[in-house]
């Protein structure tokens, strides 16, 4: 498989739906396969959370493929003998594209910081359309996104109708609930309430060497709601670390010390800001928002929807997707649901790709006509 990971600078000012500029701007992207000369074959992938534009393949040096490599690759699901993938890493994140930690201007010590604008998933899909149309690709074969990804993916057959065959939202929502915003809002608090945070004045190499405890607790709060309560008694039970005291105060339960483990980790990899913009954006995502309505927002779809959930997943419940589809059917769209019978938890779209790769397989053939 043929791999590439380039850069798109732009000096052109990024519009945002707050009403604020980012100029200049960039975004980091990967490349899988060959592009076809009718430039037809293209299939555009968006990442959750702490996702990255890494998403499939390995670089020397590295120690396990990207996110969804199980799903994209030759002769996979997302088959690149026959596709063209591209993969991008949203502004906001922290993988190389503009965001909180970018110089405000390019060779300027100084950093956005907090300085750096509200994002929204409809800011993230405009950055990927005018990286696409740089790139002279006026049309995709599909949009395949989990979680947020999939946020991507409505935000883009709403704005974007006409654009691409087939989009293809996985685990997510039309609209974060109440539920959500306050898991995010519980992550969020957490990292500011770390007094090595400094109000968004940290040292990245510092927290890097040295982790993060109020990043490491909401990484840690998080994992309660990617993976089920039935996947946690699974993999652990009540069985205690071996080396520690059962009646130590700080004796650790096995299930304890794998969340202090996952969480420890992740400030070596993602960046506090960029955690609590996108989690901002995240909260925000209103699929409405700008329409009068939610079927007036889904009455612009125009392109063909493939809905896939979990009936385990207590993050986006598999009801709000069936939602969407009642909305679609409403507005006469073009829609297919399917829940996958899985009681993993949410992360199912990153763990159970045997449960649903087929069904992109066929979708991506043609299999799914309505």
């Amino acid at each position: 498989m043929k791999i590439e990971t380039k850069t798109a600078k732009f000096t052109k000012p990024l519009y945002l739906e707050s009403g604020r500029i980012l100029e200049p701007w960039q975004i980091i992207y990967e490349t899988y396969g060959e592009l076809n000369e009718e430039k037809d074959n293209v299939v555009l992938i968006t990442h959750a959370l702490s996702g990255s534009h890494h998403a499939a393949g390995m670089y020397e040096g590295d120690r396990k493929p990207g996110w969804w490599d199980g799903l994209i690759g030759d002769g996979k699901a997302i088959d690149t003998t026959k596709y063209f993938v591209i993969s991008t890493n949203v502004i906001g994140s922290c993988f190389g594209s503009t965001s909180p930690m970018s110089p405000i201007q390019p060779g300027s010590s100084e950093r956005y910081r907090l300085k750096f604008p509200v994002i929204t998933i409809k800011d993230m899909v405009k950055a990927q359309k005018i990286l696409l149309d740089s790139l002279g690709i006026r049309h995709l074969k599909a949009i395949v996104g989990g979680s947020m990804g999939g946020m991507q993916a409505l935000r883009f057959a709403v704005d974007f109708p006409g654009f691409c065959e087939n989009i293809i939202p996985i685990a997510t929502t039309y609209q974060t609930k109440p539920y959500v915003i306050a898991i995010n809002k519980s992550m969020m608090e957490a990292i500011r309430a770390d007094s090595e945070f400094k109000n968004g004045n940290y040292d990245p190499k510092t927290i890097k060497e040295k982790g993060l405890k109020g990043l490491a607790a909401a990484r840690m709060i998080g994992y309660l709601n990617y993976i089920s309560p039935k996947t946690f008694e699974r993999k652990f039970g009540r069985e205690y670390v071996k080396t520690d005291g059962m009646f130590e105060l700080f004796g650790r339960f096995q299930v304890e010390s794998y969340l202090e483990y996952n969480g420890a980790m992740f400030p070596k990899w993602f960046d506090p800001l960029s955690y609590i913009y996108i989690l901002k954006a995240i909260s925000l995502f209103d699929i409405s928002r700008g329409f009068n309505s939610l079927e007036d927002a889904f009455s612009h779809i125009s392109d063909k929807l493939h809905l896939i959930s979990f009936s385990g997943d207590t993050l986006f419940f598999p009801e709000e997707m069936k939602e969407i589809k009642n909305y679609m059917d409403k507005v006469g769209g073009r829609c297919n649901y399917f829940e996958i019978n899985s009681d993993y938890g949410h992360d199912s779209f990153l763990v159970e790709l045997d449960k649903f790769d087929y069904i992109i397989s066929d979708i991506l053939e043609g299999k799914y006509k309505k």
